[in-house]
C-alpha cells in the first residue's frame, strides 16, 4: 500500500484548511539523535513518489527530499540530541521532537497527523495519531523522507570523527561493524548511555 492524500483532503473538506504531516525517525538508533520533521504540503504540488522512507532507495530519498522541501508550503526538522534521550528515555524524546518540529512551522496547521499510536501532549491544536502513517498519509511520508535523509547527513558528518563505528553506514543502529567499534574502542559523546547495549560496556 503506498500513502494517498484521503485524510488530508478529508480534513480539508471539513474546513481545516492547513494540515501538517510529523514523524521521527532513529528511535532504535543506539547512537545520534531522534530527528523529526514536520510538513505541510501543497495540495496543488506533491512529489509523485512519496512512500515510507524505509522503503525508499537512498537515491530516491534524496531527491524526493530536495523536492519536498522546495515544494512544501512548510516543513521544519528538529533533531533531539542523545543528553536529552538519556535524560527523558526514548520515546519521551521522539514525542519532543515531533512537537518541537510541529512548533517550528512558521504557518500554525489546523490538524496535525502523526505517525505512531501516541500524539504529543504538547500539541496546541488538533491531532490524529495514525499507525504506520507513514505508508498511508503523504503528508507523513513527507516528513519521514526529509527527517531521515537530514538525521542520515548528519550521522555522516559524526563518521567524519569517529570512523572506527561505521557510522557512515549504518548510521548509529547496531550493525556488526558498530558492534566491532565499540568492542575496540569504546563509547563516544554520541552514544545513548541509557540504551542497555551501551550500559552495559560502561
Amino acid at each position: 500500500m503506498k500513502p494517498n492524500f484521503l485524510l488530508e483532503q478529508k480534513l480539508i473538506n471539513s474546513g481545516n484548511n492547513i494540515i501538517a504531516g510529523t514523524d521521527e525517525v532513529g528511535r532504535g538508533s543506539w547512537a545520534g539523535p531522534v530527528t523529526a520533521a514536520a510538513v505541510i504540503l501543497d495540495p496543488k504540488k506533491i512529489p509523485m513518489g512519496l512512500n515510507d522512507s524505509k522503503k525508499l532507495p537512498k537515491s530516491i530519498r534524496e531527491k524526493l527530499s530536495k523536492e519536498i522541501i522546495s515544494c512544501a508550503i512548510e516543513y521544519s526538522i528538529i533533531h533531539i540530541d542523545v543528553k536529552e534521550i538519556d535524560t527523558l528515555n526514548i520515546l519521551q524524546a521522539s514525542m519532543l521532537a515531533m512537537y518541537e518540529a510541529v512548533e517550528a512551522l512558521e504557518i500554525n496547521p489546523n490538524h496535525v497527523l502523526v505517525d505512531g499510536n501516541r500524539i504529543p501532549k504538547q500539541l496546541k491544536c488538533p491531532a490524529t495519531a495514525i499507525v504506520k502513517g507513514d505508508s498511508l498519509s503523504l503528508s507523513i511520508a513527507a516528513a519521514s523522507i526529509i527527517a531521515k535523509v537530514a538525521r542520515d547527513q548528519l550521522m555522516v558528518g559524526l563518521a567524519q570523527h569517529y570512523p572506527q563505528y561505521a557510522w557512515e553506514s549504518n548510521v548509529g543502529y547496531g550493525t556488526k561493524a558498530h558492534i566491532a567499534g565499540l568492542s575496540k574502542y569504546g563509547i563516544t559523546p554520541h552514544h545513548r548511555v541509557s540504551f542497555k547495549p551501551i550500559h552495559n560496556m560502561l
